[in-house]
């Protein structure tokens, strides 16, 4: 993976394609083709060429083929926008070069930081959510004969889906690895009060991005765990030890200023999502976080285990282990 927006100035013949509802097959010269679509009696009085298949309708229990294209090459852009409210609905998967299983299935607001019923905004490097529920991701994900992209509809009602996956065709190197992703949700974490982020990736491969989404269910400050990282090998003590929930994600002191949570969104990390805003230390709040490993990869040979301590603070001046919070992350790496 290069850096985000590196080698801008290269014209060494690469060729951009782009798949959407207007070109389904992102074949050149095939978009704005459509006689018939979501938006034909729109244009109606205007005819071929002017927004005829903006998007999709997407039934309940049905799966869409956003995009099928041959490789070699990168995707760069992945756009999408739907309800707000069926985010946690919709399955997206990503399949590299006809791969018995997909490098990407999870719910389709967990990709994009969004595990809660509510929309949650976020400015950064590699994910932007905008208004009013646009959903960008520059996640490159190389390929090298075919890519698949597809997204279920497990809401039980048909939904709009308007979506544009924006790749180069180009030469994929041999030492590239493939963008995987897995998601897990705990309700009830337990004891011991640990979440796995990720179990066992195997290497070599690098760890670029972690998404958490926490409901404390107990009162008072709730991020005291620590995230560690367990390499080629480690198995009672990682290698790479956090100090701190809150630090992990570029935070500190409980994200607390003046008495309020502080939200805040950048390139790289932040705390973007506090839900009700209003309240401090109540044990129903829900919080969404997030943390790109882009300038700081964590880099593996054979394999990779990442955890997260549920670990809140009580009045005697102690850590509380929170066995009942529940905990859903997203974690991003390349592996070859």
């Amino acid at each position: 993976m290069t850096a985000p927006g590196g080698e801008l100035w290269r014209l060494d013949g690469r060729r951009t394609r782009s798949v959407s509802a207007e070109n389904p097959t992102g074949a050149p010269g095939g978009g704005a083709r459509a006689t018939d679509g979501t938006g034909a009696h729109a244009s109606r009085l205007l005819g071929e060429g002017w927004k005829v298949s903006p998007s999709i309708a997407l039934a309940g229990d049905e799966t869409a083929t956003l995009a099928d294209v041959s490789g070699p090459g990168v995707f760069r852009h992945f756009w999408l926008t739907t309800e707000h409210a069926v985010l946690r609905g919709l399955t997206l998967r990503m399949t590299w070069d006809d791969a018995h299983r997909p490098a990407v299935e999870l719910p389709l607001g967990a990709f994009f930081c969004n595990g809660w019923d509510e929309l949650a905004l976020l400015s950064s490097e590699m994910v932007v959510v905008a208004p009013a529920g646009g959903l960008n991701s520059y996640w490159p994900m190389p390929f090298r004969h075919r890519a698949r992209i597809t997204l279920e509809n497990r809401c039980g009602r048909a939904v709009p889906v308007y979506y544009q996956a924006t790749y180069t065709e180009e030469d994929v190197p041999d030492s590239a690895g493939y963008l995987h992703t897995t998601w897990t949700h705990t309700t009830g974490v337990g004891t011991p009060a640990v979440h796995t982020i990720l179990d066992g990736a195997p290497g070599p491969g690098r760890y670029v991005g972690t998404y958490l989404a926490i409901r404390p269910n107990a009162p008072g400050w709730w991020g005291e765990g620590e995230v560690k990282f367990f390499l080629d090998g480690d198995v009672d003590h990682p290698t790479i030890c956090g100090t701190g929930t809150e630090d992990y994600f570029g935070g500190a002191w409980n994200f607390d200023l003046d008495g309020r949570y502080q939200p805040y969104s950048t390139p790289y990390l932040g705390l973007h999502q506090v839900s009700p805003p209003e309240q401090i230390y109540r044990p129903d709040q829900r919080f969404g976080m997030y943390r790109w490993h882009v300038r700081d990869p964590i880099c593996f040979e054979r394999e990779l285990r990442v955890t997260v301590q549920a670990l809140g603070w009580q009045d005697a001046h102690t850590y509380l282990p929170l066995r009942d919070a529940e905990i859903a992350t997203t974690a991003w790496w390349y592996q070859a």
